[in-house]
Formats: C-alpha cells, structure tokens, sequence
C-alpha cells in the first residue's frame, strides 16, 4: 500500500514546540502534525518546574540573560539570549491566550518560584504539572482547529529532499512515514516541513524522558545533510526517582528551590562541600557532586529530604510529586526520597537561525531538537519550556512569509520493500538497545575520559553495523528505526566529546579539567552538506 498525504506545512512531533508552529500557522494554512504515539506523549508533559519569565517588577530582563549567560559557562550565543528573554514575556502571554492555567496567589497574582541558576523568582508553573498542563491546553487547540490534521502512531523513516528548480540548492520536500498501526509507509509531502521531535536522553541508562526520546530529529536532519553542534553538552538531572518501578520519574528543581537538601545515606548534607549556592548550584555541578559521592561510597543513590517543609506547604506545592512517591510507599512529608542523577536534556542539536531554519531549505527545527545558542554548555532550569514557545512562534511567522514564493513539490517516488523480509530476531535490537545505554552510561555520562570516549565510540560503530543490515534486509518497525536514530546521535555525542580538549559546563573531562581560554561551539558538518552550491538540472 503506497499512500500519498499532502499538506502545507508538516510537522513531526507534537511537543510544546510543535504545538506552536502548528497554532500559530493554523490560522491560515493547512498543516499536518505527526505524532509517535499519542499526542500527549512527548517530553512536554513531563515537564514539572515550569517556564521562566520575567513577570516581577523586582526583576528584569537583564537579570534573567545575566543568570542565563553565567548558566551556560561562556558558551551561550548573546543574541539568542537575549532574544529569547525579551520575547519570554510575550510566549508565556500567548500560552496563557491558548488556555494554559499558571497556579496564582491569593492576590490572584501569578505565583512564582525559583530554580537553580536563577537571582530571582520568575518561574511560572501549574502547580508541579507544568509539562501537563502545557501539553494538555494545547493538544486541545490541536484537536479542534479544522486545519490542523493530526496523526498519532506514525514514526518518520527518513525526510524526503530533492533539487530546488528556483536556486543551487536542496530542499526538504516531506518524509517517509511508517503508520504503525496500518504497518506499512507513507508519503507525506508538503512545502515547509519543521522537526520537533525532543532530544536524545534515551541514549542513557537512567534518563528522565519518556520513551520517545531518541534523538530521531537530529537524525533525520544529520542524514539529510545538516550541520549539528554542540552534542556533549547531554544535561543530567541531578534527582530522579530511583526506585526498580519508578522508571523515569523526575523530581522538580522546585524542591530544591523551595529548600529541599540533599543527603548523603548516613543523613549528612554534602553540597557545601562543591559550591557555595549549595542545592541551588546549577545543575552540572550538583549532578557531578552527587555522582562523585556515589562513586567515592560505592553506593546506589542519595537523598532528597523536604521533610523539614509544612505538610500543608508540600499538599499545595508539589500534589503530584508527593502522589506519586506515595504509590511506592515514600511519604515525602516523613521520608527521604531516593534520588540519582538521570540524562534529561539536550542542549545541542540541529544548528538553526533566529527563525529556526536549517541548512536544509524549507526545513525548520524547533525546541531541544535545534541547537539555537541559547543555553551553552549548560541549559538554565525552565528555559527550555520558554525556548519551546518563543523560537516555534518565529519559525513560524517565517514559514508563514516565505511560504507563498516556494513553488509545488514534485512528487516523491513510493517507498519500496520489496526485496526485505520480516525478522524473527527482535530479540537482538532489545540487546542492542540495552548495550548502547549502558557504554553511554558508562563512558560517555557525567565523568568522561579519552580512553572512555574511545572504547564507546569502538562499539557504537560496531552496533551501526548490525543495524544497518537489519534496515536492509528486514521490514522496519518502530523499535528499529529509533535504535538506528539513536545510535548515530550517540555517534554524534561520542565524536563531539571527543573534539572538546577542556572541561566545560555539562562537559567534564579527567584528561583536560580546566577551562579553556577560548569559548567555541562544536560543530559536525555532514559529508552531504546541504548548504553548499549544487548542480542540477532546472528543466
């Protein structure tokens, strides 16, 4: 079964980002979003703390980019910084048009918090279900507008390009699109496409993202000639959830920012002993501590301790958190919550403008997907949220203006399968599943080493062998084109890490520990570089 769907403008992923490409851009145009699963699924909802703004006449918006830079360890891009906090205000304004509920004070002022990093209170949050509350307000715009077309359970293989007839160059004409459920692949083409897909925490043993995220975005991009940059920089949360069932369960910087300690297991505080801001250290340096002091102990996990909290305060502040410890068998009002550092964002990506354009014409990449410059070498809590909204705005108010002088696409050719069978040895990619997150954990986490990188990089490459012999010879599922996506971006990670001969922000090497005079991004350019001049026949 050969399908052909085509639409406007197609988005792939349904996070907070896509959402509001796809909101924005509804009001005139028909647009498609594609979704791995439900539409709720991203790491969107998952988002506790909330999104940073400045909303206090205490504050201002030069604060917020001073706190931003100083995050970011002399890597951040100044004028992205400063972009984003200007328009902060504005996003934020716009998510509450859409419906968003922020949790306010009595005085039915916007009630705000304060996270790691940050000088002052400016964090707007629903309660501690921020993500949800975000998720949700806009998954219900996206179910009602009648331009915008949702399809949920289709996971793209690969993005579709050919020759522009109006230039030199090569554009993104749409994707090939597996539909799980139908199990068979589809054409989707349209005239501007935009990833959205989330990051690459999954490559990780222990990660605070759903499932979804396996870097498929920077895949696609890096397959189709795009520049990616910045990969090391792989954020680890300094508290999720260790529990055998808990899975991936974050615990909000809120804690820490309404006064949680952290515990070692004989009861002793230990982040005096790394930076003077303590629990509000940013967020590298407390997930190095923690990961110092499990190793020197030789144990499994620490200890997140808000007990000294009213119980009320705790009931108005953090309902989720405290019912979802409770479901096993903590009682964060009595007990210590078991904690370990877990890989939860990822601050390079695909490289974009201001507009979030790639090297690639008529493709866009927009949230943790895209490398803005925004957040350096260490992402500053809730600025991510906030990045979601104000760059989806601008890509799409850049579609929107350039849309009308792209001329039609020419029809892309089916997807063949042929000449592939179906496999009977799916237990293979579970076990290669399970050895790439256990060497990334191990050497490419949050110490890293030469010699580490060396030996992840051997194996990785080893594993891209086996996959690729499976995607030629066997019909794709799902599993196995996130398993391909995954192991190039941990390629990607390995080979920027390798490429930093200093210690920077999220990037901790034993071999070069100080800092480097020199502040530079880096960055991996493709051997199809879709930038660079072609050739083409334009008859």
């Amino acid at each position: 079964m050969n399908t052909i769907c085509t639409q406007e403008i197609l988005i792939i992923g349904s996070g907070a980002a896509g959402m509001t490409v796809a909101l924005e851009l509804a009001v005139k145009y028909k647009v498609g979003i594609l979704s791995k699963s439900a539409i709720e699924s991203g790491s969107t909802w998952w988002a506790q703390g909330g999104i940073a703004g400045v909303f206090d006449r205490q504050d201002s918006t030069e604060s917020h980019y001073q706190d931003t830079l100083e995050a970011g360890a002399g890597l951040c891009h100044e004028e992205a910084v400063r972009y984003t906090v200007e328009n902060g205000p504005n996003a934020i304004h716009w998510l509450i048009e859409q419906g968003v509920k922020f949790t306010q004070s009595e005085d039915k002022k916007y009630h705000l918090t304060k996270e790691a990093g940050h000088s002052h209170r400016r964090i707007l949050h629903a309660a501690d279900s921020t993500g949800k509350e975000v998720s949700t307000s806009l998954a219900d715009r996206v179910k009602t507008n009648p331009n915008i077309r949702l399809y949920e359970n289709h996971v793209v293989v690969d993005l579709i390009t050919q020759a522009d007839k109006n230039s030199s160059r090569v554009r993104c004409t749409g994707a090939y699109v597996l539909d799980t459920q139908k199990d068979c692949v589809i054409v989707f083409q349209a005239k501007s496409v935009v990833l959205a897909t989330g990051g690459a925490s999954k490559a990780y043993l222990y990660t605070s993202n759903p499932d979804g995220a396996t870097g498929d975005g920077i895949a696609l991009a890096w397959r189709s000639g795009c520049r990616v940059a910045n990969l090391e920089f792989n954020q680890f949360h300094p508290t999720c959830l260790y529990h055998p069932n808990a899975k991936s369960f974050l615990l909000t910087e809120a804690l820490r920012g309404e006064g949680a300690y952290l515990r070692l297991p004989n009861g002793e505080r230990f982040m005096s002993k790394f930076h003077p801001k303590e629990e509000l250290a940013p967020r590298d340096v407390v997930a190095r501590a923690m990961d110092y002091e499990i190793k020197r102990l030789g144990c499994e996990c620490l200890y997140l301790d808000i007990t000294h909290k009213p119980v009320s305060f705790i009931d108005q502040h953090f309902p989720s958190v405290k019912a979802y410890c409770l479901s096993f068998g903590i009682d964060i009002s009595k007990d210590l919550i078991p904690v370990v550092p877990a890989a939860h964002y990822t601050c390079g990506g695909i490289m974009v403008n201001s507009l979030g354009q790639t090297d690639l014409w008529n493709l866009y990449a927009v949230g943790e997907t895209a490398f803005t410059g925004l957040h350096g070498a260490n992402r500053m809590a809730s600025n991510s949220l906030l990045e979601c909204v104000v760059y989806g705005r601008a890509a799409a108010k850049a579609i929107s203006e350039s849309i009308s002088s792209i001329p039609e696409f020419d029809i892309a050719n089916p997807w063949d399968e042929s000449r592939v069978t179906y496999s009977d040895e799916d237990v293979i990619i579970s076990h290669n599943w399970n050895e790439l997150r256990r060497f990334m954990w191990d050497y490419v986490g949050i110490v890293r080493s030469q010699k580490r990188l060396e030996r992840a990089e051997h194996r990785v490459k080893l594993l891209q062998k086996e996959i690729q012999e499976y995607y030629s010879n066997y019909k794709i599922g799902k599993n196995l084109i996130e398993l391909r996506n995954l192991v190039l971006v941990s390629e990607l990670i390995i080979r920027c890490a390798k490429q930093r001969k200093e210690s920077r922000g999220l990037h901790y090497t034993l071999d070069y520990p100080e800092l480097s005079s020199i502040a530079k991004d880096t960055i991996m350019v493709p051997i199809n570089f879709a930038a660079q001049n072609i050739v083409v026949n334009k008859n």
